[in-house]
């Protein structure tokens, strides 16, 4: 008997040697954290989520990476900015606290400025998605972006209006306070001519946009700009529809988005926008994603309800690719060596070359231009266009 009980101790002590082994295998296992600076709320948050949507996409594809010959498990850190630069610092000392090596974000140049400075002393080096604010990077060593900047898809902008509708007279809209949309329609109206335009701004919680509907047609504009959220952009719309504005509506990146094309459906509404990526440029990545957001319910909600690829997905695809990239050059999970290496950073991406100038910008030259097609619900590709 006692001969028998010593053998069963024995079985499992060699048991619990070996559970104990497996299980300080996993709590070792080495994993590096990045960063997602993200609205999921406010009125910013339908974009938000479609950047973050490619993100995640291409941790989904590619959950590990390899950094100074051991391999490392990436956990992204996500937090909601809530599209609010009274929130932004707090939700990036969020990312601080939890020991990121770098930061990806954020959709809205406001909250990314706003939250520089919590980066900027933590040492962190963060990667604007599609901000296209110059003040993101302006005067700082850690800020850097993968997008063009509103400086040239103001102008880009302000040439097709006249080019392509002849326009000599624009009313423009904007957000007060919001340095994307007073940033970019400034950056419009100086391409296009100040005295050539109705510049008009409506405050934070603005829900009725008839008076400025009735502004623009009372001022006989050839082009309504405005480069707004798309919660605002969808409100626009139904009043364009329902005053009847049978001028081209223009704005920028931010109305790259499936809430356009569901807020325009079936009105008699032409919406014209500049973007960062155009459907069909990359094969491979549509149908990747479009079968990933169609097997996964979350997925799909936060792109919307359905599967059509937003540029700013595409964007957060690159985003964390060029990530991934940072960290094998650096060969370090420390968020010092990463952004000593970044000013050299180069990587090919769906949404093109990526590569830095001396502010951390990247060097484009491009963008994509489509119009809406409100019979069918999509978008229709114009023009490559620089200026």
């Amino acid at each position: 008997m006692k001969k028998i009980f010593t053998a069963v101790v024995s079985v499992i002590l060699l048991m619990c040697l070996v559970l104990g082994c497996s299980a300080g295998s996993k709590a070792e296992a080495a994993s590096v954290k990045i960063g997602v600076f993200q609205p999921a709320s406010g009125d910013n948050g339908a974009g938000g989520k479609q950047e973050t949507l490619g993100i995640q996409f291409a941790h989904h594809e590619t959950p590990t990476v390899e950094i100074g010959g051991v391999l490392y498990q990436v956990e992204l850190e996500i937090v909601d900015n809530q599209s609010s630069t009274a929130t932004a610092p707090s939700a990036a000392q969020a990312l601080v606290s939890a020991g990121v090596s770098l930061v990806l974000g954020s959709y809205g140049s406001a909250v990314s400025i706003a939250a520089s400075d919590v980066f900027a002393d933590a040492g962190l080096a963060a990667i604007g998605v599609t901000c296209t604010n110059p003040a993101v990077t302006l005067g700082n060593d850690h800020y850097f972006r993968i997008c063009f900047l509103d400086p040239f898809q103001g102008t880009v902008l302000a040439n097709y209006a006249r080019d392509e509708f002849g326009a000599s007279k624009a009313y423009v809209l904007a957000k007060l306070g919001d340095d994307y949309s007073v940033g970019l329609a400034n950056y419009f109206m100086a391409a296009f001519g100040e005295a050539n335009c109705i510049y008009e701004t409506f405050p934070d919680g603005t829900s009725d946009y008839s008076s400025y509907v009735a502004s623009a047609k009372a001022n006989n504009a050839d082009v309504f700009f405005s480069p707004v959220s798309t919660e605002a952009a969808a409100l626009i719309i139904d009043q364009a529809q329902t005053q009847g504005l049978e001028v081209p509506i223009l704005a920028g990146d931010t109305w790259d988005s499936n809430v356009i094309l569901n807020a325009a459906m079936g009105k008699n509404v032409n919406v014209n926008v500049t973007t960062f990526y155009q459907e069909g440029a990359a094969p491979t990545f549509d149908s990747g994603i479009k079968a990933w957001i169609n097997s996964n319910a979350v997925a799909k909600s936060n792109n919307g309800g359905d599967d059509k690829v937003a540029a700013v997905t595409a964007m957060g695809y690159d985003a964390y690719y060029l990530a991934l990239e940072a960290l094998k050059k650096a060969g370090s999970t420390d968020p010092g060596a990463i952004l000593s290496i970044l000013p050299d950073l180069t990587y090919t991406g769906v949404s093109g070359n990526i590569a830095f100038d001396e502010n951390g910008d990247a060097i484009r030259d491009t963008a994509f231009v489509k119009v809406c097609d409100s019979e069918t619900g999509e978008w229709v590709f114009v023009a490559q266009q620089g200026i």
